[in-house]
This record gives C-alpha cells, sequence and structure tokens, in this order.
C-alpha cells in the first residue's frame, strides 16, 4: 500500500459533485471508510462516492467496476455496490471516481460471521451466482486464477517473511498444504467470473451471518479456486462442510485442492497486514491477524494428524 497525500475532502467532493454530477451535491456526506485502494464517503442514505487515494492502480479498477458489475450484480443474492455514476478526472481532481449505492453492514474482520450455518449458505449462494462463464474481453487477474505453481515465490517468501516474525509456529505444515495445492490439476473449465479479493474486508455481516461484499476493483475470470479459499478465511469453525455442500457445482477434488492454496496465500498476506496493523505501521489493520490465524488452523489440521 502506497499512502499518498491528495487532499480528500468532504469540500473536495461536494465540488466534484456539483461539477459533474449536481443533482447529488446536497445530499448528506461523510466518510465512510478508508480502504486498500479507495476512500468511500457515504451519500445520503443510499449512495456511496468512492475515490482512488492510495494506490496507482484504482484508477483502472474503478473503471472496471464501472463497466462490468452493473452487468452482474441483478443475479447475485447479496447486496454489492452497484455504480450509479462515473466521474471523470478534472483540474479538480485529476482521477476518477464513482458513486455507487451504499451496501449497509459491519466489515467481517471487525464482526465476523457466528451463525455457522447461515454464514455457509450466503458465501455458497453468492459464489454459486457469481462463478458464472465470463466472456471474451472480460478482464484477467493480477496474479490470481491461474496455475498455483506461478506463486511459487511470493508463497516461500510470506512463509518464510511470517515465520520469522513468530506469526507461524509449523511452517512445515502450511507448506505441506500448499504443495499439495500447487501439485493439483490446473483448472481446464471455462474462464468463471470471480471477485478475486475476498479478504475479511470486504464481505459485509448483519447479526452474525454474510449481508453484503464490497470492492470489486479485482473482479476478473478464472479459476473459480481462487474465490473458494475464501471459505477458510471468513467462516467460522465448522462450517467449510456446509459451505461445500452448498455451493454448485460441487467442487471436485483437485479445486478443493487449489482452493486451499490460495487460502494459504491470503492467510499470510493478511498475517503480515494484522501484524503490520498492531505494531502501527501505514497500511497495517490489526483486525486482520485473527482470521488469517484462524483460516491457517483450520487448513493445516489434517497435516498435523
Amino acid at each position: 500500500m502506497t499512502i499518498t497525500e491528495n487532499g480528500i475532502t468532504e469540500d473536495l467532493i461536494r465540488g466534484l459533485l456539483r461539477e459533474q454530477h449536481p443533482d447529488l451535491a446536497d445530499r448528506p456526506l461523510r466518510l465512510g471508510a478508508l480502504g486498500w485502494d479507495n476512500q468511500v464517503w457515504r451519500l445520503g442514505d443510499d449512495l456511496a462516492v468512492r475515490l482512488p487515494w492510495a494506490t496507482r492502480s484504482a484508477d483502472a479498477l474503478l473503471r472496471k467496476e464501472h463497466a462490468w458489475l452493473p452487468r452482474l450484480a441483478p443475479r447475485l443474492p447479496l447486496p454489492v455496490p452497484v455504480p450509479q455514476r462515473l466521474g471523470e478526472p478534472s483540474e479538480r481532481f485529476p482521477r476518477p471516481w464513482l458513486v455507487t449505492t451504499w451496501v449497509p453492514g459491519e466489515p467481517a474482520d471487525r464482526a465476523p460471521a457466528t451463525r455457522a450455518a447461515e454464514a455457509a449458505v450466503a458465501l455458497a449462494a453468492f459464489l454459486t451466482a457469481l462463478h458464472r462463464p465470463a466472456p471474451d474481453g472480460a478482464p484477467e487477474g493480477r496474479d490470481r486464477g491461474g496455475p498455483l505453481a506461478g506463486t511459487a515465490g511470493h508463497f516461500a517468501g510470506g512463509l518464510a517473511s511470517a515465520t520469522e516474525l513468530g506469526l507461524v509456529h509449523d511452517p512445515d505444515a502450511v507448506r505441506a498444504v500448499w504443495e499439495d495445492a500447487a501439485a493439483a490439476p490446473d483448472w481446464t473449465g471455462p474462464r468463471l467470473w470471480l471477485h478475486g479479493d475476498l479478504h475479511p474486508a470486504n464481505v459485509l455481516t448483519t447479526d452474525g451471518t454474510f449481508s453484503g461484499v464490497i470492492d470489486f476493483g479485482d473482479l476478473f475470470a478464472g479459476d473459480p479456486a481462487c474465490d473458494l479459499a475464501a471459505a477458510w478465511i471468513l467462516l467460522p469453525d465448522g462450517a467449510i462442510d456446509r459451505f461445500h455442500e452448498t455451493y454448485r457445482p460441487s467442487p471436485d477434488a483437485a479445486t478443493l485442492r487449489r482452493a486451499r492454496g490460495w487460502a494459504v496465500l491470503r492467510a499470510l498476506a493478511c498475517l503480515h497486514i494484522g501484524h503490520a496493523g498492531v505494531h502501527g505501521r501505514p497500511g497495517g489493520k490489526p483486525t486482520w491477524g485473527p482470521p488469517a490465524h484462524a483460516a491457517l488452523r483450520r487448513l493445516t489440521a489434517a497435516v498435523r494428524r
């Protein structure tokens, strides 16, 4: 995460709305969240403004959401932030920005799912609806959704660093899960639509179960195992079997193996972000550590037996 000073304020956003979408300019406006790529400001009761602030890649990700997500949203069983207006770069703000629908709920890193069966069914239903064949021209993933073996260097570095920091106590068990996943047969089916970034801050909860999915900037087409990995990161103990029973079509053994490998990679990344947050470093989020530790515990349980 590269933090950049860009002076995003309520006055700036209201000025942008007056210039490009004046019918929305007088709505109440307040900061909602500081995301990885974007700031999110709530606009009235039902809309939000998303502006890139922390990464150079955010501009293209916002334009991708604007182009594709409105086509997918109507078939999804959980609320998602559907783009309504696109703001173009201007002298006032030199980057694109979006007005989307507002999705209520608490991020799962701060309010984890606790109703195991309901959460498993909700996540499985969402991914079943999303994972449909993508058309020609659908975006490619950013180092995700392809052969897992291509992430070997990233995995080795992440595991070594996490072990050195004392975040992983049984690196051999973690390595065994990833190596088994990397050795699984590659996906040979059609390229399916994927969210691509289902970490705990991008899934919302209400009353102990999932109630929304946000931030589709990494939306792309590829191997569904990349998204199925989210079950180990997001669900409470005792829910993974119900998830796999509910998801359609039922994932085969090779897909589940690859999903465990992607889950290991995501858990290692979340461990580092959580550790940075505990120590007050930029880009760190202390709430990301606990779900990552729980995921690795579940993923390596079979290896230790």
